[in-house]
């Protein structure tokens, strides 16, 4: 690692150690050179100074002609590293750390980084030469469904062996091993994993909306950071939530599964129930003083509803009558016998 040119010492180290693990102080502190902080930390001279000047680091203690850093500073470095590791931009670790140091709180929070940007899953990622991957794909070295495989992170190259790859899923690995030898040509396998990869995204896209909405949204959207407490009931919200979502589609996966594999196979062996004929419409002429009589009676917006009911009403009387015995009772019930 680089550690930059500059001392900061201004000419001199007065009695700070070179040898780049810092020296103590008369209360026991340890002190650091600029050089000993950037060797330490893992970070350049330059970037110390960066961010010095953007407020994510605290100015260091001058002492005669030397600059002078602390522990404080080589723990706000290591923090600076792990957020920006995390994903985060230096405007909102600033904001983070900024948090911090007016009493509010980084313990918590950061908690709650780790939480969401730990594992979720129970799958641990496996290494796999390119000969055993060759081999579980039918022994004859494909570089382009490979290279499809890295794009797709599926695979993950390993830096300084070309031989190797690092499967983030072996499960999504092995499934894909099975469809290969069941015949599915490796591009529909691609095509298939980028089209459900959208609608899981999807899926997850929604349930992180649901929950941010009804649990998070106390955590998260209030006028200042949320506080050491706030964050790590909410850290603890994430372990119990976490798995929810997964058991979820798992669910309803199965469920959608039996249903159309069930339809599926009752089409392919002709053993489906004929569909109910379409029900369709008929214009009829009616002598407009009818439809004017009707209208009169029911609104025009009604008509034509009136007219139907009103055939099928007619339609139905004739079916019972058809159904009564031709001795039947006489025309007049009411008459007494």
């Amino acid at each position: 690692m680089s550690s930059g040119t500059g001392s900061d010492t201004g000419g001199g180290s007065g009695t700070l150690s070179g040898s780049g693990s810092g020296s103590r102080s008369g209360t026991g502190e340890v002190a650091y050179r600029i050089d000993d902080l950037a060797q330490l930390s893992g970070a350049t001279v330059r970037t110390i100074r960066a961010y010095q000047d953007r407020g994510l680091l605290p100015r260091p203690e001058r002492r005669g002609r030397a600059n002078v850093y602390a522990d404080v500073h080589l723990a706000r470095l290591r923090q600076i590293a792990d957020l920006l590791d995390r994903g985060y931009t230096l405007a909102s670790i600033k904001e983070l750390l900024e948090a911090w140091d007016a009493g509010r709180g980084l313990g918590g929070v950061l908690g709650l980084v780790a939480e969401v940007d730990g594992p979720w899953t129970d799958e641990e990622a496996a290494r796999i030469s390119r000969a055993e991957l060759e081999r579980r794909f039918g022994g004859s070295p494909d570089d382009a469904a490979v290279a499809e495989a890295v794009e797709l992170g599926v695979l993950e190259a390993v830096p300084g062996d070309a031989d190797s790859f690092l499967v983030p899923s072996p499960q999504e690995l092995a499934v894909a091993v099975e469809l290969y030898a069941s015949g599915v040509p490796l591009s529909a396998i691609s095509s298939h994993l980028r089209e459900l990869r959208v609608q899981v995204e999807h899926i997850a896209s929604r349930f992180l909306e649901f929950t941010t909405e009804y649990v998070f949204a106390r955590y998260l959207d209030g006028p200042h950071r949320p506080t050491d407490a706030d964050a790590a009931e909410a850290a603890s919200l994430v372990r119990r939530l976490r798995p929810l979502a997964q058991q979820t589609v798992d669910a309803e996966l199965a469920r959608a599964m039996r249903l159309f594999a069930n339809r599926s196979l009752r089409q392919h062996l002709g053993a489906t129930e004929p569909s109910p004929p379409a029900f369709s419409s008929r214009s009829v002429a009616v002598p407009e003083e009818t439809m004017r009589a009707v209208e009169g009676l029911v609104g025009r917006a009604n008509a034509a509803e009136f007219v139907a009911l009103a055939a099928e009403r007619e339609l139905r009387a004739r079916a019972l009558d058809a159904l009564m015995p031709s001795d039947g009772p006489p025309a007049d019930l009411d008459e007494q016998v």
